[in-house]
């Protein structure tokens, strides 16, 4: 039986805001564990000198390569099933119980460490898909941009919340004396992704109708029978296709920078713990202004123009940061950074969602994010093999330039409209009765 579109039912603000504030839960993740503690408690006290960085990049590229290939037969199966919010719901409790036992990651542990990242790394990033599933839902074409980017925006905000409450036991520093305190970070870590989720497990509602399974046959075969027989049909979204090699090749700099940002600060210009939660405080009050600001700008300039822009500053910053010397200067690289982190991210799920055809939300954001995850393992292995055999975080910084050079130049080849007019061509009615022939956010082409 093939998948139905979503139901034609109301949407309410409430379940817009509870959709956002899933950003602002998970956003505690990537600001605590991958960007700004862990990272740096990982490569200086668990494992340190040069090979703790080369192995964080192997660490946090092998749970990207596990999400990879799992994503696009659970996005199949999810849509198949309406099981969005369960397998968000199951992943995000994987997450949460490994963050927390991070806590008992002391020096020498360097499997432990790795396992534990991986783990709560494939639950984090793996329930982006589902997540990510919902906003052709929730929103229409018109308000795509302003609705992603408010989860954007919120996102850094729940960054900078957590980093306050973790501010009080890092600021002592890495040092053996304050290690105990610094441990305390990551199970607060894990209550605050836990806590701040519960709105959108509560409120927001799965509208994908369930299908029935055929006799004899199961989950795992409906999966990859959806998944290849969306591979054979992929010169229908070509468009589609052209923009996700784009997307590899930027959010290859993207990841990178959002991986090894805090250990460049730390390594190659001496940031104290303290002085790191500070910093990273500064670009996330910047980041979500950004993707606040620039949610309308998407909305009226399209989706494609305004991830161009923010390649454009992309480019900038890395440049800056190659040669800065100072924190005072790379406090203004990083003040630029947050305008387009934020803007960039929200702007590529906007046009990913538009491209979306009905009833297959979750399984082309599977799609995506198996691009996403390819693209996340590459940044971090080179940036860290090319830190490693140099011993220059500043060489290893040139390989992130050039990935965004290249990302803009891919990104010109993708026709918009034409995207969204395939996805609209997919739209077919429901088979078997009761169905709605149609979803109620189906995008219209931007002219």
């Amino acid at each position: 039986m093939p998948s139905r579109p979503v139901t034609q039912l109301s949407i309410r603000p409430r379940e817009i805001w509870a959709w956002a504030l899933f950003d602002f839960a998970n956003s505690s993740y990537t600001t605590v564990i991958i960007t700004v503690v862990y990272s740096v408690y990982f490569t200086k006290v668990v494992a340190a000198g040069h090979v703790g960085e080369q192995l964080w990049g192997w660490g946090y590229s092998a749970s990207m390569l596990a999400i990879a290939f799992m994503s696009p037969f659970l996005g199949a199966v999810a849509d198949f099933a309406g099981a969005k919010k369960r397998i968000l719901c199951f992943l995000t409790g994987l997450s949460v119980v490994f963050t927390a036992l991070l806590y008992f990651v002391g020096s020498g542990d360097v499997w432990m460490g790795l396992l534990f990242l991986v783990l709560s790394n494939i639950g984090f990033a793996g329930g982006l898909t589902f997540y990510n599933g919902f906003l052709p839902e929730i929103a229409r074409a018109d308000n795509m941009g302003r609705i992603s980017g408010y989860g954007w925006a919120l996102g850094y905000v729940g960054g900078l919340v957590s980093l306050v409450l973790v501010f009080p036991f890092v600021r002592g520093g890495f040092g053996e004396e304050n290690l105990s305190s610094v441990r305390w970070a990551f199970p607060l870590t894990a209550v605050f992704f836990f806590v701040a989720s519960l709105p959108t497990f509560l409120l927001l509602r799965e509208r994908a109708v369930p299908s029935e399974l055929t006799a004899g046959e199961g989950y795992w075969r409906v999966g990859w029978r959806r998944v290849f027989g969306t591979l054979r049909e992929i010169r229908r979204f070509r468009e589609l296709v052209k923009f996700f090699i784009a997307f590899f090749i930027y959010g290859d700099a993207i990841n990178t920078v959002i991986v090894f940002s805090a250990i460049f600060a730390a390594h190659v210009l001496g940031f104290s713990p303290g002085e790191l939660i500070v910093f990273f405080v500064v670009v996330q009050v910047t980041a979500a202004l950004g993707a606040f600001a620039f949610g309308p700008v998407t909305d009226r300039l399209g989706a494609k123009r305004t991830i161009g822009i923010t390649l454009v500053i992309w480019i900038g910053v890395v440049a800056a940061a190659v040669w800065v010397e100072t924190k005072e200067a790379f406090y203004v690289v990083g003040l630029v950074a947050g305008l387009a982190i934020g803007s960039s991210q929200a702007a590529s799920r906007a046009l990913i969602a538009l491209m979306t055809p009905p009833g297959k939300n979750a399984e082309f954001f599977g799609f995506f994010a198996l691009t996403e995850k390819f693209a996340a393992i590459m940044g971090p292995l080179v940036y860290g093999t090319i830190s490693a055999w140099t011993g220059s975080q500043r060489t290893a910084l040139l390989s992130v330039g050039a990935f965004f050079i290249l990302g803009f130049a891919a990104l010109q080849f993708v026709r918009e409209k034409e995207g969204i007019e395939a996805a609209r061509e997919t739209a077919q009615p429901c088979s078997g009765g009761g169905g709605t022939g149609g979803s109620p956010n189906l995008p219209s082409a931007r002219t």
